[in-house]
């Protein structure tokens, strides 16, 4: 008697919250409450926000070539920046007039410490003697925050001026930088006005003026200074002269030069204007000239917050501010996308909700079903509670975490429940039943959730950009799990205590239809009053009632007490079939052999291994690229002939639509086609381009969301436009899509390193050449990463005669320059803009090399006194040369990069594998190599990380089982368990033919582990339960063994007993992720408001989360079948071991 006591188990917690019900009710209260207002206030987007320890350093230095911008900017900042602990990565770009510097740090440093770190040695840099002292402005040294990118396009247009369309944008730029969650906005599409000096180079040099002279004269007379305070009267009065200009007309007054009373004004040998500058970029929609603003958000902002307030800005603006004839249209906008992806998500989640509870009601009945179905919006609560405490915002990642915690949020509620109801049935009174139902298995849920999560803790770890963008994964789901912990130990008694019946007794039909005719009327007086969804709700529920009444409920009685017990019969009889004789030897061999002969038919019919999932394009970039030195206005004649291409394609899905009573055209799938010629069109995934791209533009086409689309797979079109465009001579084109996720590399990279720079290229173009002459399938456009053709004007000065004329090589570099590119030598104020004073020869004169290089220097001789004149081309000869568009350095060491993307249905790793195989025997020259890098690279070190990850995840798993069951054997079944699901996996892959998506598929066998053990931990856990019982009943020591056929019975009787929970688990989880995998989207909002559900399959969603889900479902439904026969059957032959060991002993 004394040991069955002992068996009686009880857990210290649950004990507490069945005998606190009350305090128990009012802690679910808060959680609901508090859940609800955390949910609300969290920032929602679409991806997380990354905090990566990447800074920016650019530095100007105008009408440099590449070369001096590395010798004279670039290697002294890197010399110094080099010395910085911490640093991980250093690339460098140097181009015309501009240096770019990016500096990775390792992400155990915070980016302020990088950024201090870094502007520490610029400045040191800085402030060396032989460090160019005439820079324009200092280095701009800033954090790249991934979390600030634009958030939509606002785009004016209409019979307006540029200047109009500017000053509505500046109003637009001004109220919006207003709102909190905007970290900036910026124009463009506009011309920058600036006051031009354009000198008559005749009049000039007659008037023996040089430029210093202009310059000088100019900043002289356009200043105000304090002078400050005088005394007077018992006053102080400030004293300031004042002599900014107010009018052009004063700067052209400006006298330059007076001697014997002969004044030269300013307007005696120039032209002064004030207007727009040279044309830095053109942007229009379709094929119409716009002003356009970028708006990006703040981090860590809300997304959707912020587009409304946008757009309530932009309508307020439209009533009270802008003309009618204004045309205001917004495209890019982030928010629609996130808006989308998150409703969806959240009705995957609803769409789960509703499948787990169904199958719940089957198997326990309407009342236990919702014990256990409060589960999953309990532990959402808590989740949401924690995690915006913690800053974390709501995004894809996290709601999709939440979606596959989904089916494991119920699994500890349904082992107690299911507990304490069969201690009910079995005649105990409810407070001890729901006690020791509890206490019976508390430390195998403790123990089973404590696996869950070690599985998902390695990938908290995860370094680099990967790791800072999937780091959420493990964090909901340890929080969400740990959740359902609580629940299922604190509240799920309590309730269970207060509410649980022995019998699901049948609805009374007078008060079911009492309360649906109620709920209905409700619903008619809140559908008159308009409040359709609430009203709507209220029939669902009268509709609920009726339903359960007269289908439900039947149902779930029918399928317990007919078909539950025939399934447990038959499973038992099967059970008992198997570990009869040697069909257990039989069936364990057998499943390792099915182990094998799955990794055998993955090396026959192996599956396209993809990085990271491909999506279907949002957005399409078309990339277009003149040769190296073409003028602006050629390279838009060449836009513009792209933009006719392009929209033959996308004009076959024009529509003819009624809007406000009159007939217009629309496209169905484009939403916006933006183009823009010159700054900001070179490739983001080329690294920033700070200096200006005349030769380049892009176009930018973006879809509309994927239900919206009719079917038109957006793949296929990009495909249609990259045909179309193909050919045009001249000009490059690449066609390129969004990428879902964090940012990646290029499929195809090959870096080419070693000293001599030009010989660094010599070899890349040999290397491209020789790739294309193979012509491998799949590759789109290989293409180096620096362009070669440069035109350049090299001026030779002529040291020693430079010298006898007392002129040196910087008086002849900086009259050129001041000629041709110009100098801004003041700044002209009109209202509060500040403009630039640009000082400069005039075009007939800067654009003609004759005259250019046979200006004379003008300067007063220190040894005399007087004024000479040396014409520029007795001292200077001019060589043409070409030279190249930038020079790349990675870890210090020059670097040339071939990249290209794959074309659509291509295998990057078939592709890239083909490839290598062609540069196999390839060499080159000693001090100079190449390699591969670019994706593949990234995905070697993921797979490394997520394999150890997996290893982890198994140890600590192990670890967990055996502090557990204080045993090696049976921890060492239930890992077996693991290793044997795998079966599952390779077998759902190779039958179904999906491919092996490195990130998703790893994380979808890492998450497998950590459901996979938790049935098996409950079920041997019980069986030695149910084992020390029978040693109870038979008075035997815990030393003494059973005989073979009491274990069997105790075997086989734990396995009935479980097999209902078991089934449960797997199937809730499975269910949970059923919509996700097959991409099911219900609005269930709009189908409460306006009666549209919007089915639809398929989605951004399906393609980036449907490997992982698919994988937990393949995996988990192989792994019933094991805990239910394969896990007994270990035991059992484990058993039989020791059986025979104890008995020779």
């Amino acid at each position: 008697m004394e040991k069955m006591k002992n068996m009686i188990r009880e857990f210290a917690v649950s004990t507490w919250s069945v005998d606190n019900r009350k305090t128990v009710f009012v802690i679910t209260a808060i959680i609901l409450l508090g859940g609800l207002l955390s949910y609300t206030s969290m920032p929602k987007e679409n991806f997380p926000e990354m905090i990566i320890p990447q800074i920016y350093v650019g530095t100007a230095y105008p009408g440099n070539s590449p070369s001096d911008i590395e010798k004279l900017i670039t290697r002294p900042l890197e010399k110094e920046i080099k010395s910085i602990n911490g640093a991980d990565k250093i690339t460098s770009t140097s181009i015309q007039g501009y240096s770019t510097i990016l500096v990775e740090f390792d992400f155990d440093v915070s980016p302020t410490e990088a950024l201090r770190k870094v502007k520490d040695a610029v400045d040191k840099a800085t402030s060396d003697k032989d460090f160019p002292k005439d820079l324009p402005m200092e280095p701009n040294i800033f954090e790249l925050n991934f979390s600030e990118f634009p958030i939509m396009n606002i785009n004016l247009s209409g019979d307006f001026s540029i200047d109009q369309l500017k000053k509505y944008a500046e109003y637009l730029e001004d109220e919006i930088e207003n709102l909190p969650e905007i970290s900036k906005v910026e124009i463009r599409g506009v011309e920058e006005k600036e006051v031009k000096i354009e000198v008559d180079m005749h009049k000039m040099e007659a008037m023996q003026i040089s430029f210093q002279d202009i310059e000088n004269a100019v900043t002289s007379e356009n200043l105000t200074i304090s002078g400050g305070e005088i005394l007077t009267e018992n006053q102080r009065r400030t004293v300031r002269v004042s002599g900014d200009f107010t009018s052009i007309d004063e700067l052209k007054n400006v006298i330059i030069k007076q001697e014997h009373f002969n004044i030269v004004y300013l307007k005696d040998i120039a032209d002064v204007k004030f207007e727009g500058a040279e044309v830095k970029s053109y942007a229009r929609e379709y094929s119409q000239p716009v002003v356009m603003l970028d708006v990006v958000k703040r981090g860590g902002e809300n997304l959707l917050e912020a587009s409304t307030k946008i757009n309530q800005i932009i309508e307020k603006s439209k009533k009270i501010v802008f003309p009618d004839n204004l045309i205001v249209s917004v495209t890019n906008d982030q928010s629609n996308k996130t808006r989308n992806q998150v409703d969806n998500l959240e009705n995957s989640i609803i769409s789960g909700v509703i499948l787990v509870v169904l199958v719940l009601l089957f198997f326990l009945g309407l009342r236990n079903a919702l014990f256990v179905g409060i589960a999953i919006p309990l532990s959402m609560f808590m989740a949401f509670m924690i995690l915006g405490a913690m800053g974390v915002t709501l995004n894809l990642i996290v709601l999709f975490s939440l979606i596959l915690a989904l089916g494991m949020l119920v699994d500890n509620g349904i082992v107690v429940i299911e507990n304490i109801y069969r201690m009910r049935s079995e005649g105990l009174p409810i407070l001890e039943a729901a006690k020791q139902g509890v206490g019976e298995v508390a430390w195998p849920i403790i123990s089973s959730t404590a696996t869950t999560l070690a599985a998902f803790l390695p990938l908290a770890f995860w370094p680099g950009m990967m790791g800072e963008f999937m780091q959420y994964l493990p964090i909901t789901l340890i929080t969400v799990l740990g959740s359902s912990l609580f629940v299922g130990l604190v509240i799920n008694p309590a309730f269970a205590a207060s509410f649980m019946k022995t019998e699901e007794t049948k609805p009374n039909s007078k008060s079911v239809l009492k309360r649906s005719a109620i709920f209905a009327g409700l619903g008619v007086l809140f559908l008159l009053l308009k409040l359709f969804v609430l009203g709507n709700l209220f029939f669902v529920a009268s509709i609920f009632g009726i339903l359960n009444l007269y289908a439900l409920y039947p149902a779930s009685i029918s399928f317990q007490n007919k078909w539950l017990p025939r399934l447990e019969a038959k499973y038992e009889q099967t059970l008992q079939f198997v570990l009869r004789g040697k069909n257990a030897r039989n069936f364990f061999i057998g499943t390792f052999g099915l182990l094998f002969f799955s990794f055998f038919l993955m090396i026959v019919f192996t599956p396209k291994v993809e990085f990271f999932p491909e999506n279907e394009p949002a957005y399409i970039n078309i990339f277009i690229e003149k040769p190296i030195g073409t003028d602006i206005n050629t390279t838009n004649k060449a836009a513009q002939k792209v933009e006719k291409m392009v929209e033959e394609v996308i004009s076959k899905y024009n529509e003819k639509v009624m809007e406000n009573g009159k007939e217009v055209t629309r496209n169905f799938l484009a939403n916006s086609f933006i183009a823009q010629v010159g700054e900001g069109t070179s490739d983001p995934a080329q690294g920033a381009s700070m200096g200006n791209t005349p030769h380049k533009a892009r176009i930018t086409i973006s879809f509309v969301e994927y239900e919206f689309r009719r079917g038109v797979n957006t793949s296929d079109v990009m495909e249609e436009i990259r045909k179309k465009i193909t050919g045009i001579p001249g000009v490059t084109i690449t066609v390129d899509k969004n990428q879902n996720g964090p940012p990646r590399k290029k499929p195809i990279n090959i870096e080419i390193t070693g000293n001599d720079y030009d010989s660094i290229i010599t070899y890349a173009v040999a290397i491209k050449n020789h790739i294309d002459l193979n012509n491998v399938k799949g590759v789109e456009d290989l293409k180096l990463d620096i362009e070669t053709g440069l035109p350049e004007l090299l001026v030779d000065v002529d040291r020693s005669k430079a010298r006898r004329f007392n002129v040196s090589t910087f008086q002849v570099a900086s009259t050129i320059r001041t000629a041709l590119f110009g100098k801004e030598i003041s700044t002209y104020k009109d209202g509060e803009d500040d403009y630039p004073i640009q000082l400069r020869l005039k075009d007939n004169f800067r654009y003609s090399q004759d005259l250019l290089l046979n200006q004379r220097i003008t300067f007063r001789d220190q040894s005399n006194g007087q004024i000479r004149q040396i014409p520029l081309s007795t001292i200077t000869s001019p060589v043409y040369t070409s030279t190249y568009s930038a020079v790349k350095r990675k870890n210090f060491n020059r670097i040339v990069s071939i990249s290209s993307n794959i074309s659509e249905g291509r295998n990057p790793n078939e592709v890239v594998s083909e490839l290598k195989k062609i540069m196999k025997d390839y060499t080159l020259p000693e001090g100079y190599s190449f390699k591969f890098t670019g994706e593949q690279e990234d995905q070697e070190k993921e797979m490394a990380f997520l394999s150890k990850a997996l290893l982890i995840a198994v140890f600590l798993i192990f670890l967990i089982i055996v502090a557990q069951f204080n045993s090696v054997s049976a921890p060492l079944i239930i890992v077996s368990s693991v290793v044997l699901s795998l079966i599952g996996v390779l077998l759902g892959l190779v039958v179904f033919r999906m491919d092996f998506i490195v990130i998703m598929t790893m994380i979808g066998i890492i998450s497998l582990a950590g459901v996979v053990v938790n049935n098996a931990i409950v079920l041997i856990d019980y069986t030695n339960l149910l084992i020390s019982k029978r040693k109870s009943e038979l008075h035997l020591d815990e030393s003494q063994k059973l005989s073979i056929e009491d274990t069997m019975n105790c075997i086989v009787a734990a396995g009935k007993t479980r097999l209902r929970p078991v089934l449960l688990t797997a199937i809730t989880t499975v269910l949970g992720l059923i919509p996700l995998a097959t991409g099911m989207n219900i609005n269930f909002f709009t189908l409460l408001s306006d009666y549209n559900p919007n089915i639809y399959f398929g989605g951004d969603n399906v393609l980036f989360w449907g490997p992982m889900s698919w994988t937990v479902i393949f995996g988990l439904s192989f792994a019933t079948f094991l805990t239910l026969i394969i896990v007994p059957v270990m035991f059992f032959l484990l058993m039989k071991v020791k059986y025979r060991f104890y008995k020779n002993k």
